[in-house]
């Protein structure tokens, strides 16, 4: 399959029953280049939230479910379950999209219950997807939020993100934004089977180096690392991030929440599986012999001495690199309702 990391629909965690596939060369023809379906989200609110210690945000905006950059060690494709759909295929073709997003949003932040704070884009699945390209919801709620100069934090994987580079400078006048691409691998060959509709790495690189050349706060995140695989390459990911001009770094070690542990052992199995067996035990080392740990903190970062090598040579090629640990703090005191007169405007009915 082209372009595809999950090659099934594995059952849904939620639903009694599933079917067997009996005959797998049918199956296989009849999921052959699975085409991506847009559906229009009901949502009828823009901004969650989470109280998890170790998110680092506390409210953010997702403008889609599902994503088809089709990355097979997401840790999101669980998420689909909810829709009643399965983490495999469906995650990677079946797209929710949330159209009405930016008027959701600009309605949230004209609410005289809503206090200026930092919004992540996204918490879940990727802003600059492909299908953004076309539909812009995300570039309509960043203009939503320049407009009422509320501070954003954007992490992705695309070089898309550069197309509204005119919507971060003027969010950057008031301190308002920070950028993060994500880099997995400099490999484009593992990164294509990997992530198969996402940026090419140098793409990536490319899009770090345009946004700090546009004067806006730039960082990298190595996410995932994943031991056996990806692991040896963070001092090249950093070096060429910090050469591209960003200004911080930071990491995720890999995580297989549910049904994404047979998804990413598939993946393995099919395109490395001479490394599968290394990937697999290593993994298990730094969740106590388990695949996933889902104890706050431990499951961004492992335990045991495998998992305090991996943190010190990330911090010691960071801070050789002169990155920092995280962007600077964004700034809330600019927040405006647009139209209003004064302080005493944004408390008449």
């Amino acid at each position: 399959m082209r372009a595809r990391a999950a090659k099934t629909n594995p059952a849904n965690r939620f639903d009694p029953t599933h079917y067997e596939n009996t005959d797998q060369e049918a199956w296989e023809r009849v999921q052959h280049d699975v085409p991506t379906e847009v559906f229009a989200d009901p949502s009828r609110t823009i901004v969650a939230t989470n109280n998890s210690p170790d998110v680092g945000f506390a409210s953010s905006i997702n403008p889609y479910r599902g994503c088809e950059h089709a990355c097979a060690y997401c840790f999101a494709r669980p998420t689909h379950e909810y829709l009643g759909l399965s983490a495999g295929l469906d995650f990677e073709t079946k797209i929710f999209a949330k159209h009405r997003a930016p008027t959701l949003l600009r309605q949230r932040l004209t609410q005289k219950s809503w206090v200026p704070q930092v919004l992540a884009f996204s918490g879940v699945t990727d802003p600059y997807q492909p299908t953004e390209q076309k539909l812009r919801i995300t570039r309509g709620c960043l203009e939503v939020l320049a407009e009422f100069r509320n501070p954003v934090t954007v992490l992705t994987k695309s070089a898309l993100v550069t197309r509204d580079i005119d919507v971060f400078q003027e969010l950057a006048r008031h301190g308002a934004v920070a950028v993060m691409l994500s880099i997995t691998t400099l490999d484009p060959k593992l990164q294509h089977r990997m992530e198969p509709r996402a940026a090419r790495p140098s793409k990536r690189i490319a899009a770090v180096a345009k946004l700090a050349e546009a004067g806006i706060p730039v960082g990298v995140m190595v996410a995932p690392v994943i031991p056996g695989l990806t692991d040896h390459e963070t001092p090249a990911i950093l070096r060429a991030a910090a050469e591209a001009g960003a200004s911080s770094a930071g990491r995720v070690v890999l995580r297989l929440p549910h049904g994404v542990k047979d998804i990413f052992a598939n993946w393995l199995e099919e395109h490395h599986p001479e490394r599968k067996a290394k990937v697999l035990n290593q993994l298990r080392g730094l969740r106590g012999g388990r695949l996933y740990d889902p104890n706050f903190r431990d499951r961004q970062r492992g335990t045991g001495n495998h998992a305090a090598h991996l943190e010190q040579v990330f911090d010691l090629y960071r801070r050789r690199f002169g990155l920092a640990e995280r962007l600077p703090e964004l700034e809330t005191r600019h927040f405006r309702i647009p139209g209003a007169r004064n302080q005493l405007d944004l408390f008449s009915p």
